[in-house]
């Protein structure tokens, strides 16, 4: 094998070292700078991004906090509708139930009235009968005919007492 024969280390020795700096200076001038150019550039657009999504990252808070404030101010319009619609159905309710009671009222007046005139008709019935009652039986019993004025005073008399 030649690689290990002694006497041509020297001009294997003098290969290595030109071949070491050819590719050292390759390496240090073309291929280095643009790997490092590539990496340069790789990190300008990655810090780009990262700033772009910083920016989105506040845009899209304060666009949340947009909505949230909107959602909340809607809501509160919304029960303060829903407050006046309660309020508006109460006082109608309120104000139903008044006609209503003032018609039942009304109707308890006049109920009231009629009864008052039926139980009047019913005693001026029930004196009327019992006078002609009493006058029967005293006739009956006596055979002796009395006067419808004494018989309506005596009816009259006997009622106060009871």
């Amino acid at each position: 094998m030649p690689q290990l024969d002694v006497t041509l280390f020297a001009p294997q020795i003098v290969w290595l070292i030109i071949t070491f700096l050819a590719m050292y200076f390759l390496m240090a001038k073309v291929a280095l700078p643009n790997i490092a150019e590539v990496l340069e550039e790789r990190q300008t657009r990655i810090d780009d991004n990262l700033e772009k999504a910083a920016a989105l990252k506040k845009e899209a808070e304060d666009a949340a906090a947009a909505y949230e404030s909107s959602l909340a101010e809607a809501r509160s319009k919304a029960q303060d509708e829903v407050k006046v619609v309660l309020d508006a159905a109460n006082a109608a309710q309120a104000k139903a139930q008044d006609e209503l009671a003032a018609k039942l009222e009304t109707k308890l007046t006049e109920a009231e009235a009629r009864i008052a005139e039926a139980k009047d008709k019913a005693l001026a019935n029930i004196n009327e009968v019992s006078g002609d009652v009493a006058k029967a039986t005293v006739e009956k019993l006596t055979g002796v005919s009395v006067d419808d004025a004494a018989v309506n005073a005596a009816v009259a008399k006997a009622m106060e007492t009871n």
